[in-house]
């Protein structure tokens, strides 16, 4: 009986997953049957010209057209529904453009080893620190191209094998980097198009609930840069991953699960 109640009282939860550059609702493979089997729902969708996504980065000129799914999605759930948004790498940026024009139906945005941005300064803000923090050569072997309209420039970028093998995966299973090699597509950091949009609000994105997941052995974005976009941006909360490269849904997958539980214990959601 006692167990039966327990599971009768237990809160389930909707996790949206939303992936980083150059990758796809693929990453999250180990991560969805984890919180599936924990009863949650989980939608992990693909960004345009990501994943399975039929579209071509060459046709996705703004920032707004690339989180398209996201917002979809969020535009989907009824009036009283909330999800758990969780952004992976660049996809912290995804959750602050479906946060601040969804914020009631978010009920936490967890930023995992993402980019976290603030409402005091235009959305590029944390990209552009980011790359200017970055040392000489820091990029290895990830490959960029102007594919933009004269009056429009945008810059796509795939990463090689190098920085995914040593700063994104060296301590992920070798399956999954041999995965990553054949998946990932290239994307973009829509650095143009982002660095020329409005801040995001303090109503919208600014009024919801920020968890920070850190990963202390993250190399693609470091620890000293995961910790700078707390302290700029704020989070209501910060959880640490040790042991869990960039890729941590991949390298740590239960540690990340267990994460979002908590998480989902702390945070109601309808």
């Amino acid at each position: 009986m006692a167990v039966g109640g327990r599971a009768e009282s237990m809160k389930h939860h909707h996790f949206v997953l939303v992936h980083g550059a150059c990758h796809g609702a693929w990453s999250w493979y180990k991560l969805k049957h984890r919180l599936e089997s924990a009863g949650h729902r989980v939608t992990a969708l693909n960004l345009a010209a990501s994943g399975t996504d039929m579209r071509s980065i060459h046709n996705v000129h703004t920032f707004r057209e690339y989180t398209e799914p996201l917002l979809e999605l969020m535009a989907s759930l009824g009036a009283h529904e909330r999800a758990i948004l969780v952004g992976h790498s660049l996809g912290g940026l995804n959750l602050a453009l479906a946060a601040d024009m969804f914020p009631e139906k978010i009920s936490a945005a967890v930023f995992l080893a993402a980019f976290m941005p603030d409402t005091a300064h235009r959305p590029s803000y944390v990209l552009e620190e980011y790359c200017a923090r970055a040392p000489e050569g820091a990029w290895l072997d990830t490959q960029f191209a102007p594919i933009g309209k004269p009056d429009k420039p945008l810059t796509s970028m795939f990463f090689g094998p190098d920085f995914l093998s040593s700063k994104l995966y060296q301590l992920s299973p070798l399956e999954d980097l041999e995965l990553s090699k054949i998946l990932t597509r290239p994307g973009s950091l829509f650095m143009e198009d982002l660095s020329t949009a409005s801040n995001f609000t303090r109503e919208g994105y600014g009024s919801t609930t920020r968890v920070f997941i850190v990963c202390k052995q993250d190399l693609g974005i470091p620890l000293d840069f995961q910790q700078w976009m707390i302290a700029n941006c704020g989070a209501n909360h910060v959880l640490e991953v040790d042991g869990a490269d960039h890729m941590a849904m991949l390298s740590k997958p239960q540690e990340i699960c267990n994460c979002l539980l908590e998480i989902g214990a702390k945070y109601e959601c309808a």
